[in-house]
């Protein structure tokens, strides 16, 4: 049976997962949010000022703190203090008790392995504290970043849905991985 936590903080050895706060605008400008590549890959758009980020939590993410069934949180460096990304459970079916998780790290932070540490501890908070039977995290077929740390953390792939995104000008696939809460807790 699920438990909704809400967004708690997580720790690890390098990373603090914590909930968005107002004085994060600044570095998301600086470390991704602003970055129209990056948030293209990541599938959302890209905010170049503090008053559309601030909208962005007045709207969705600060407000809906306040649901025990949302977790979203802000990716913040230990060492720096930066706020250099986010991690969701941005679907979630409390029914079939199966939560799907997105990520993103500014283009500075990736290739550290953050993006691993984060997703891990995610999957753990997911399986230990929400009591997921089934985590789940899709990535375009041409993001080959992604598929890495997806299968860095031990999720299965299941197999491609052709056609699924729309990008610019043609299709792309959406490769899609899981991991039962069964085989979480066999490693």
């Amino acid at each position: 049976m699920i438990t909704h936590t809400g967004t708690q903080t997580i720790e690890t050895e390098r990373l603090i997962l914590r909930r968005f706060e107002y004085s994060d605008i600044d570095s998301m400008l600086r470390n991704w949010i602003a970055d129209e590549k990056t948030q293209w890959d990541y599938g959302e758009p890209y905010y170049s000022t503090p008053e559309a980020v601030k909208e962005l939590f007045d709207t969705k993410y600060i407000v809906s703190y306040s649901k025990d069934d949302y977790y979203r949180w802000a990716v913040i460096e230990k060492e720096s203090g930066e706020c250099i990304g986010q991690i969701a459970y941005f679907s979630v079916d409390t029914n079939n008790q199966h939560g799907e998780i997105e990520y993103v790290i500014g283009p500075a932070f990736q290739g550290k392995g953050y993006a691993t540490e984060m997703t891990k501890a995610v999957i753990a908070y997911g399986f230990d504290k929400i009591n997921f039977h089934r985590i789940e995290i899709d990535c375009r077929t041409e993001n080959e970043d992604s598929r890495r740390v997806i299968e860095k953390c031990g999720l299965t792939y299941e197999g491609v849905f052709r056609d699924f995104f729309w990008r610019k000008d043609h299709f792309e696939g959406r490769r899609v991985f899981s991991i039962l809460k069964k085989d979480y807790e066999s490693k």
